[in-house]
């Protein structure tokens, strides 16, 4: 492999995607490419998205992570907790619902809410499954790529718990890292970091959740020849 592709938080945004994809050339025969989770939520197309990702994943040798929005779709179907349905339907699962339920209206009731669950489950539990197998973090000669972070907290990062993977923030962001390798991450969007939904780079770490769901961009992040270059594709 001679690049390394890494995109985060895509979020239901199949064109950007798809468009990054062309625009950097992706061949799976020279590049390897990780995504760093959050396929679901927020955007218009989150089935899209999955469906593009397990094929990427089972046909170009794609490195899929785990992201919190993930995580949380699979438990919105394999549980009954009003408690995950209620976060879910507040940090962009309604757009999810749609996604997969075209019989789903604006409204979405308790009644509404079960129904789709059922629907999803019925009809959509290879994507489920798909989601639940994903790993926490990928790590090669150079990186450790991760959705949310490191835990400094911890000596040995992979002891930490599988909710820092997916969820930390500020402790990690702000922490120097007690690993050798860059951690790539994504999860907090880079506008909070840096003021810019430009690639964040710092010392021991690389922020590259560009918000694309929220309007603003999708950001690739190539490493080629021990070299980093960025390609940012603006969701218009």
């Amino acid at each position: 492999m001679t690049r390394t592709l890494m995109i985060s938080d895509i979020h239901g945004c199949i064109e950007p995607l798809n468009r990054m994809l062309e625009e950097v050339g992706f061949n799976r025969s020279t590049d390897r490419l990780v995504l760093l989770g959050d396929y679901v939520d927020r955007g218009p197309k989150s089935k899209d998205v999955v469906a593009r990702v397990m094929d990427l994943v089972n046909n170009d040798g794609a490195i899929a992570l785990r992201g919190n929005h993930d995580q949380r779709l699979v438990d919105l179907i394999r549980t009954n907790d009003s408690l995950i349905q209620s976060k879910f339907m507040e940090h962009g699962g309604i757009q999810t619902l749609h996604s997969y339920c075209d019989f789903i209206g604006k409204d979405i009731d308790k009644d509404k809410l079960q129904h789709a669950r059922d629907h999803i489950s019925s009809n959509y539990e290879h994507h489920i499954a798909f989601l639940n197998e994903l790993p926490y973090y990928y790590e090669d000669d150079n990186h450790i790529c991760v959705h949310a972070g490191l835990n400094p907290h911890y000596a040995n990062w992979k002891n930490q718990p599988a909710y820092d993977f997916m969820y930390i923030k500020n402790d990690f962001i702000k922490a120097k890292t007690r690993v050798a390798k860059k951690v790539i991450f994504g999860h907090t969007r880079a506008m909070e970091i840096h003021d810019s939904s430009d690639v964040w780079f710092d010392e021991d770490k690389i922020g590259i959740d560009g918000g694309c769901a929220y309007g603003l961009q999708l950001n690739c992040l190539i490493y080629e020849e021990g070299e980093y270059s960025t390609k940012t594709i603006k969701n218009s």
